[in-house]
């Protein structure tokens, strides 16, 4: 695999940003590493940080580049700060930037397939409710997503975190039923009658955003949306991430390699 530190200027944001990537690469004379390549531009998955994060803690808390590797998929890990991936009412507009800016620059700097077919999108915690938003809100662009620990009703969340989401939301009353709803985004997709992204949802049982895992998985069920979930003893850290997004990658509808 090739891992590259990427810094470039993000017009959305009107700043300089950064992101990691990882890029496919088969290489027979590495020792220890099984390395996939498909043939053309490389199966992409969007893979996005939580809350006290950035784009650097999926490679320093996890083994994503040899996982990713096995599966010969790019992997791009954006930076977003706190934002909950939305265009804040007083700061930059971080969705534009995830939605519409960064998948187009990153195609641009790198042979990443446009296809929906070969994109797809993963995330814990903050970056698992942003990886449901982006699945859910265009499912004409992934394939597939998927919630790992995600803060998946920020309705119930809003008084967690009332300093960011007084600067995301302004105010936290008015997001109930919007497109920073997650429940709202399930049930418009369902009534577009659009193809429909595959969902995969997990979350430990002691995690403290169980029961709205739960909440959110019955609610998609209700409405039709065909959602993989699972669950095991575990709280909301990194040991429990790391396992996961080894599934994550196993559950992603990739193509078969020639």
């Amino acid at each position: 695999m090739a891992f590259i530190d990427c810094h470039f200027h993000s017009e959305s944001l009107g700043v300089a940003v950064s992101m990691h990537v990882i890029l496919p690469q088969v290489a027979k004379s590495q020792i220890g590493l099984a390395s996939h390549a498909f043939g053309g531009k490389h199966p992409t998955l969007f893979l996005l940080h939580g809350l006290s994060d950035d784009h650097t803690i999926w490679m320093r808390r996890t083994s994503i580049e040899r996982y990713a590797s096995q599966h010969g998929i790019a992997v791009i890990m954006p930076a977003v700060n706190r934002s909950f991936y939305a265009d804040m009412a007083s700061g930059p507009k971080y969705w534009e930037f995830i939605s519409e800016e960064l998948p187009v620059l990153a195609r641009s700097f790198f042979p990443l397939a446009e296809e929906r077919e070969l994109n797809y999108v993963a995330g814990l915690s903050m970056g698992g409710y942003g990886a449901m938003k982006l699945a859910l809100a265009h499912p004409n662009r992934y394939a597939a997503g998927a919630s790992l620990s995600g803060t998946v009703d920020i309705v119930e969340r809003a008084n967690a975190f009332p300093n960011d989401f007084q600067l995301i939301y302004g105010d936290v009353t008015t997001i109930k039923n919007t497109p920073n709803d997650l429940f709202y985004l399930a049930n418009q997709l369902v009534a577009s009658k659009q193809e429909q992204p595959k969902l995969y949802q997990c979350c430990g049982t002691e995690d403290f955003l169980y029961e709205d895992n739960i909440r959110f998985r019955d609610y998609c069920l209700a409405q039709g949306l065909a959602i993989t979930y699972e669950e095991e003893s575990a709280t909301h850290e990194w040991g429990y991430w790391d396992r996961k997004i080894q599934r994550v990658l196993e559950w992603l509808p990739l193509p078969t390699r020639d």
